[in-house]
């Protein structure tokens, strides 16, 4: 038994004048609860307690003793409860990361709706498009899109991430519209570096069969509201996240090239540095967003063109 467990039991001792009822508090015996008493007397080399029949007494120097481990437990206690308390309710700071376009136009409306149920929480959003190590940034909770490579993290999907190949109306009218996969190989593409570095985009055609397309254009970035901008100044076809696309399609200012054809989905997880005793504040914030990813989601969440 470990000094803090046996500063604890002589506490008790002292507050219930009875070695047998400690016993019962620590489901333990009174032999056990004697045997510890002693060993802190024999470490100490003074009487604690003077013993009776009518029951324990404390020494001059074990009431001086009393007061310092009544202290010590009751600031444990304290700390235990702190912990305790925050690991079951909803407060405290939250860091929330995710890429820069997924935040910007999906993550700070949810995180500004979940503030709003959740008074108690300070959140703190960190975007960055190139990987970031939880548990070196101290992110408490991350969404990411596609398939996770790391298992050790604690994760739950919410949803998928459908991509569309835009472009605008000008554009179409002037260098005609696509009306099967092979017909992109004519036409400039906005090219996402972050995805489609090796310049092949990869569909499902009305067969469902995989097609893979390889594109040329004369931009390439990896900012998805760059390549949204390019395509609504004419300047050919891109790969985007609808989420991205949605508002501009909405206004006409890009339309949906081969509505036909898919393009790969992309997985929605939030993830978190352990699946091991999950804070109550992150678990709250992934059981908010898990309704909120189901179908055609971007209609309501995304923001802005």
């Amino acid at each position: 038994m470990d000094r803090l467990d046996a500063m604890h039991m002589f506490v008790r001792v002292v507050e219930t004048g009875s070695f047998t009822k400690v016993a019962q508090e620590f489901s333990s015996t009174q032999p056990t609860v004697t045997k510890q008493v002693a060993a802190m007397e024999a470490r100490l080399k003074v009487r604690l307690l003077n013993r009776n029949t009518r029951g324990v007494s404390l020494t001059e120097p074990g009431a001086l003793y009393y007061e310092k481990c009544k202290r010590i437990v009751s600031d444990v206690a304290d700390a235990d409860n702190v912990v305790q308390v925050r690991q079951t309710q909803v407060q405290g700071q939250l860091r929330i990361g995710s890429s820069v376009a997924f935040g910007r136009r999906v993550l700070i409306p949810l995180a500004m709706e979940f503030m709003q149920h959740n008074p108690q929480v300070q959140v703190d959003l960190s975007f960055e498009d190139r990987y970031t190590d939880l548990v070196a940034q101290g992110i408490d909770v991350a969404l990411r899109l596609g398939k996770l490579a790391d298992s050790s993290l604690g994760a739950r999907m919410l949803g998928v991430n459908p991509w569309v190949l835009v472009a605008s109306p000008a554009y179409l009218r002037k260098h005609g519209t696509p009306r099967r996969p092979s017909d992109l190989k004519e036409h400039s593409a906005l090219i996402y570096s972050s995805v489609q570095g090796n310049d092949v985009w990869r569909l499902s055609n009305a067969s469902g069969e995989s097609v893979s397309v390889p594109v040329t254009g004369r931009l390439r970035s990896n900012n998805l509201s760059a390549l949204l901008a390019a395509a609504r100044s004419h300047m050919g076809v891109a790969a985007l996240p609808r989420y991205v696309a949605h508002e501009s399609l909405k206004a006409g200012r890009v339309v949906e090239v081969l509505k036909t054809c898919r393009l790969p989905e992309q997985e929605i997880h939030a993830v978190y540095p352990s699946p091991r005793l999950v804070p109550q504040k992150v678990q709250s914030f992934i059981a908010f967003l898990q309704g909120s990813f189901d179908a055609a989601w971007w209609e309501n969440l995304a923001q802005g063109g």
